[in-house]
């Protein structure tokens, strides 16, 4: 698996966590974002690679901060690639 498919997939875990965490449907959370729900969707199977002013805009919807966003997809990235370093050894 490439690296940029990797931080998607890992990205789209974040943002369906916020997402559960907020109890929004994916529906709800592209109408307070201004999105359309395929998008939502495709962005938590890491499908697609949302833009800065997207991610401020699904922060604002979920009520944190882009860098709450961020902290939370290093974090996990982190996670995955220790994953990976254990399993191939």
């Amino acid at each position: 698996m490439r690296k940029s498919e990797v931080t998607d997939i890992v990205l789209g875990e974040v943002l369906r966590s916020f997402r559960k965490k907020a109890e929004l449907s994916q529906e709800q959370l592209a109408l307070d974002a201004g999105l359309e729900r395929t998008y939502i969707s495709m962005l938590e199977l890491g499908q697609r690679t949302p833009t800065i002013k997207t991610l401020i805009q699904l922060g604002r919807a979920l009520k944190i901060p882009l860098s709450e966003i961020i902290k939370q997809f290093e974090m996990a990235y982190k996670n995955h690639a220790d994953e990976e370093l254990v399993n191939s050894q």
